[in-house]
């Protein structure tokens, strides 16, 4: 559909909110989405020229689109997930989690039975999960068994079998995990009692099955029942072992969702807390595919919605790293400046940190596994999709940091036959540059590589990819002509996000086969100087090594100026903000210095 053919029907487009679904030619859905006004979101992709190449592709392919309207941004929100999970059209975020999880099920039946499963049945049986690890559904269900007696035969246990007397008791009975519902020994309101503690233990409530087991000792200390009591005691004990194991908060914080998200390029990486009555109860990482222009809020977004609906969550509070527009209306979005919750997301954000190192460990694995000559195979695919002079068995990679517009950095790595070489990688603290320059940037890390790799004498690589496009691209090759290397090695630049490769000079890019071994190994690279880039970031933040026009204001400190920068994103926005904006972030004192540091009007 042109942008002419779309003026003829723009409308006839509802302006209500709504989801809208995009089809091509032959019918298959291309992309699925939510708006508020369904007539404004939908021209916009007709009337501005996208920067990404997959949008416009998007937009080239879309032969008709169909509308639903709704009553609220609530109900688009649901139906918009609804449909991208039930057809996961092409262009929707893509996530990749195809695990089934398993469950602890209480079976619809007389003295129901309870036991591990992965296949979710529509019979009328209570399904408590999903859980994200099977050996924690094991250790649960061992608690339950020592500390509540259930069945765990499958008799047909209805009234009038066991008023014939059809069944005798087996060894569980008699090992005291079974109370003998099938002759008769236990009545159902009893049976109905212990799957009640079963679902506290479940839900990690453990305070009212340790108050009533204290109370049942007591009952049998009193009547000189000791050998019932020392039994009790020892459930007790049981359980405030298991409870012990968990890892508990505070029992103040109750019920919380805690969500953090890692992008890099195309993928993005969310970790899930489940807290349960202060307890952490489940842990899930995922990663997301970026198909379009997508943000993190966006992505976030969806990936909470993805996760509760997978893992049943009905807690009131979710906690994430920023402000997203979650339109649940009974949930609460929380963005922490401290406490117990903060920690909570600190810990979020260090599962989903370890998740994407060990991606990343495992490619580098996979890669070095390959043979000789299988590498080989590959960079002479790369040199032929390429047309590169020479065979590409030494590879430099350069990515420009920075964290919240500020605090620059760059990094360089290496590859060598088709592997990385990390005793050759290096990163670059910013010296020339005054705030946040991408394209100086980079003109001076490509200068301070190759002037350094010249003056001692060391062999130059066949290959350099410029992470960052067209722009970054041609700074880069200011220096290689300075450094009069033209001809010397081959220069490309990748753009972020769409793996479009441009040459310098050329107009049009070069884009590789998605799935081709030599796209893979660029994908290879450009990951790993993300992960070193991003690595080297922190390690000087943590440090404190980081300092910006903002930590210079007398009584401003390093927290301060980081909490201004995660909420406004950068030095130059937050000069233009009132004096009350920026107290509404940091307090009224604290808001007066910065604001006057600014606009030099003393108090």
């Amino acid at each position: 559909m042109t942008a002419a053919e779309f003026q003829q029907i723009s409308h006839t487009i509802p302006v209500e909110a709504g989801i809208y679904k995009y089809y091509d030619e032959s019918g298959q859905l291309l992309y699925v989405g939510k708006a508020k006004s369904l007539r404004k979101r939908v021209s916009s992709y007709f009337v501005k020229n996208h920067d990404s190449y997959k949008t416009r592709k998007l937009v080239e392919h879309i032969h008709h689109i169909e509308f639903t309207i709704v009553d609220s941004e609530q109900d688009a929100f649901l139906l918009e997930n609804s449909l991208i999970k039930q057809f996961q059209p092409r262009y929707n975020i893509n996530l990749k989690d195809d695990k089934t999880y398993p469950y602890i099920v209480i079976k619809h039946e007389a003295f129901p039975r309870v036991f591990f499963t992965r296949n979710v049945i529509k019979d009328g049986s209570d399904y408590l999960g999903p859980f994200t690890s099977v050996g924690r559904v094991r250790e649960i269900l061992e608690v339950i068994k020592y500390n509540i007696p259930l069945r765990t035969c499958n008799l047909n246990l209805s009234e009038q079998n066991i008023k014939k007397g059809k069944f005798r008791v087996c060894l569980e009975y008699h090992l005291g995990n079974c109370k003998g519902p099938c002759e008769g020994l236990q009545t159902e309101e009893d049976y109905r009692e212990g799957l009640q503690q079963v679902k506290n233990v479940l839900k990690g409530n453990l305070s009212p099955v340790v108050n009533l087991f204290k109370e049942q000792m007591q009952q049998h200390a009193a009547q000189m029942e000791f050998e019932k009591a020392e039994i009790m005691r020892k459930k007790i004990a049981s359980l405030e072992d298991y409870s012990a194991k968990s890892t508990i908060v505070n029992n103040r914080v109750g019920n919380l969702d805690v969500f953090s998200i890692i992008s890099d390029g195309n993928h993005a990486y969310v970790n899930y807390l489940r807290i349960l009555n202060g307890t952490i109860a489940d842990t899930k990482t995922v990663t997301l595919e970026k198909q379009l222009e997508e943000g993190d809020e966006e992505v976030l977004t969806y990936a909470i919605a993805y996760l509760r609906d997978v893992f049943k969550s009905v807690n009131r509070e979710i906690v994430v790293p920023f402000p997203v527009e979650y339109p649940e209306s009974n949930v609460t979005v929380t963005v922490p400046k401290g406490g117990d919750k903060k920690k909570l997301l600190e810990l979020s954000e260090k599962n989903v940190n370890y998740f994407r190192e060990e991606l990343y460990r495992k490619k580098i694995l996979h890669l070095e596994g390959k043979s000789d000559m299988e590498r080989k195979q590959v960079l002479y695919q790369l040199q032929a999709d390429l047309e590169l002079p020479a065979l590409p068995v030494h590879i430099e990679c350069f990515d420009n940091s920075n964290f919240q517009g500020a605090y620059p950095v760059a990094a360089c790595v290496v590859f060598k036959d088709g592997v990385s070489s990390n005793k050759d990688y290096r990163h670059f603290n910013i010296k020339t540059v005054e705030g946040i320059n991408d394209f100086a940037s980079m003109k001076e890390v490509v200068y301070r590589r190759y002037s350094r790799l010249l003056a001692e004498q060391q062999p130059l690589p066949q290959l350099v990819i410029i992470d960052g496009g067209k722009g970054q691209l041609g700074s880069a090759m200011e220096s290689i002509r300075e450094l009069d290397l033209i001809g010397s090695m081959t220069v490309v630049g990748l753009a972020k996000n769409e793996e479009e490769i441009f040459f310098p000079g050329d107009s049009e890019s070069i884009k590789l086969p998605f799935n081709s071994e030599s796209l893979k190994l660029i994908r290879r690279v450009r990951d790993e100087v993300h992960r070193f880039g991003i690595t080297f970031h922190r390690q000087k933040r943590s440090k404190g090594t980081f300092k910006n026009e903002l930590e210079s204001i007398k009584g401003i400190g390093q927290n301060t100026a980081t909490q201004l920068l995660k909420t406004f994103r950068s030095v130059a926005k937050i000069k233009l903000l009132s004096e009350e904006d920026i107290a509404k972030e940091i307090g009224a004192s604290k808001a007066r210095l910065v604001y006057n540091h600014f606009h030099n009007n003393q108090r």
